[in-house]
């Protein structure tokens, strides 16, 4: 469902969780920040942005604001 810390690692490059934000927000992916202040990426949000494909499961996608 999430990207893993790992994952978030390797997207962004960073492993400061605030280091993380700050590219997410420069690159305009959406994301939310949760109780521990890490960003919380939704896997199916990355796949897209990637240029990957999702299965459609039917269920409503969760949309973050910006």
């Amino acid at each position: 469902m999430f990207l893993t810390r790992d994952e978030t690692i390797d997207l962004t490059g960073f492993v400061k969780p605030s280091a993380q934000i700050r590219w997410l927000r420069e690159n305009r992916w959406p994301f939310s920040i949760d109780g521990n202040g890490r960003p919380v990426i939704l896997r199916t949000v990355a796949v897209d942005r990637l240029g990957g494909k999702t299965a459609n499961t039917g269920e409503p996608k969760l949309r973050f604001a910006s």
